[in-house]
C-alpha cells in the first residue's frame, strides 16, 4: 500500500526529465532582447534528441563531426545508417559489393522497387535514400567488395567501423583492422529471430575472436535462406547498435554496454552476456598475440559464397576497369536473356545461371 502506483512512477519520471529537458532546450535557443526564441538552423531538426540528457547540445555538435565507415548495407546495414544519418552523424562511407533483389525488401528499410528497376546497386541505392532523409550528412557511397587489399584505405579517417555485413570472414577483417588501428566496431548479427550484438574497443574489451576463436564452416552456419529472418529482428539488433555508436560518437565510452548481448525478438528474451573474462584470462590470437591472420590476408580468397544468395562471388583481383558495352556484346549470342547493363554492373542470364558484373571485374553468378 505504501508502494507508489504504477503510473506515478512513470509520472514521476517524466516531471524529472521534463525539467532537465527544458533546461538544455535553453542552451541551443539563441535569444534577441524583446524577440521570439530561435533555434540554432544547425541544431533544430534534432530538438528531441538534444533534449534527451545523455545527449544534450555537446553531444549532438560532436555528433555532427564524427565519421564512420559501415561495411555491408543489407538488413542491418540499412537500419544503421537510416538511423545515424537521421541521428545527424556528419560523415559516412558505405562500403557494400552487392545489387538488390526483390526478396531483400521485406527487411532492408532504404530501397524500394523503383531502386531494383532502376538497377542500383545497395550503396547508391542507399546514398540517394539518405541525402534525401538529410542533406547535412556527407555519404560516401562505394561499391565494392571488402578484402584485406582495400579494408585499411576503405576505413581510412574513420572514427568507427560498423558491422552490417553476413559473414564471419568480413568481420574477422573489421576486427583485425580495429584491433591493428586501436578504433572501436559494433559487431551485429541476425538469423531467424535471435540476433547478436557487441561493442568492441580494442585492448579493453573482448574483441570477437576472443569470443569466436574461428569462423564456423559454412554448414554450421545457418543462414537466412536456410532458417530465414524478420524484419523485426533485424530492427531490434541494429538499433541497439545505433545507440552504443551514439554512445562513442559523442564520448560517452565509460557508458558502452560492456556485455554480448542476445536477444530473441519472438519470445521477447534479451540477455547479457558476461564475456569479460575472455579478454582478461584468454590469449587471443588477435588482441592478445598481435596476429592478424584476416588482415594479412591468410584465409582470403577468390572465391565468396554469399549468405543465404544460392549465389557465389567472382573476384579476380587486379582487374583493370571492365568495358560494359564490348561484354554485352559478346555475351549476347549465348545470353539465354537480354543482356542489360548501366554504369553500375552488368546483368546477364547464361543457361541456367545468371551473372551480375560490376566495372572492378567481379562477377556475383547465382544457380
Amino acid at each position: 500500500a505504501d508502494r507508489p502506483s504504477a503510473g506515478r512512477v512513470f509520472s514521476l519520471a517524466g516531471e524529472k526529465a521534463a525539467t532537465a529537458g527544458q533546461r538544455r532546450r535553453t542552451e541551443y535557443v539563441s535569444r534577441t532582447e524583446g524577440d521570439p526564441p530561435i533555434l540554432d538552423p544547425a541544431l533544430a531538426r534534432y530538438s528531441r534528441q538534444i533534449l534527451y540528457e545523455k545527449i544534450g547540445v555537446e553531444g549532438q555538435r560532436r555528433l555532427s563531426t564524427s565519421r564512420v565507415v559501415l561495411f555491408g548495407c543489407g538488413a542491418l546495414g540499412t537500419v544503421l545508417a537510416n538511423t545515424l544519418v537521421r541521428a545527424g552523424v556528419g560523415y559516412m562511407r558505405i562500403c557494400d559489393r552487392d545489387f538488390i533483389e526483390r526478396d531483400n525488401l521485406q527487411r532492408q528499410v532504404l530501397f524500394d522497387e523503383d531502386d531494383i528497376a532502376a538497377g542500383l546497386p545497395k550503396a547508391e541505392a542507399a546514398a540517394a535514400k539518405l541525402r534525401r532523409i538529410n542533406s547535412t550528412v556527407t555519404i560516401e557511397p562505394l561499391v565494392i567488395d571488402v578484402n584485406p587489399t582495400n579494408i585499411e584505405h576503405l576505413a581510412d579517417g574513420a572514427e568507427l567501423l560498423l558491422d552490417g555485413t553476413d559473414n564471419f570472414e568480413t568481420r574477422f577483417l573489421i576486427n583485425d583492422l580495429a584491433v591493428k588501428t586501436r578504433r572501436p566496431w559494433i559487431y551485429g548479427a541476425v538469423i531467424g529471430a535471435t540476433g547478436l550484438c557487441m561493442t568492441i574497443i580494442p585492448h579493453d574489451t573482448p574483441c570477437i575472436r576472443c569470443v569466436f576463436e574461428d569462423a564456423p564452416p559454412p554448414e554450421m552456419n545457418p543462414t537466412c535462406d536456410t532458417a530465414g529472418v524478420l524484419g523485426s529482428a533485424v530492427n531490434l539488433v541494429a538499433s541497439l547498435q545505433a545507440i552504443e555508436a551514439l554512445k562513442l560518437l559523442i564520448g560517452r565510452e565509460d557508458e558502452i554496454n560492456r556485455h554480448l548481448v542476445h536477444i530473441d525478438a519472438w519470445s521477447g528474451r534479451l540477455v547479457n552476456m558476461k564475456v569479460q573474462s575472455a579478454y582478461d584470462a584468454g590469449n587471443c590470437p588477435c588482441c592478445k598475440r598481435g596476429e592478424f591472420h584476416y588482415l594479412d590476408g591468410k584465409f582470403a580468397g577468390t572465391t565468396t559464397t554469399l549468405c543465404g544468395r544460392d549465389a557465389v562471388q567472382v573476384n579476380p583481383g587486379g582487374a583493370t576497369r571492365i568495358d560494359f558495352a564490348a561484354i554485352a556484346k559478346k555475351l549476347q549470342p549465348i545470353a539465354a536473356r537480354l543482356v542489360s547493363h548501366n554504369r553500375f554492373m552488368l546483368k546477364a542470364a547464361v543457361d541456367r545461371y545468371e551473372l551480375t558484373l560490376f566495372p572492378d571485374g567481379r562477377v556475383i553468378i547465382k544457380g
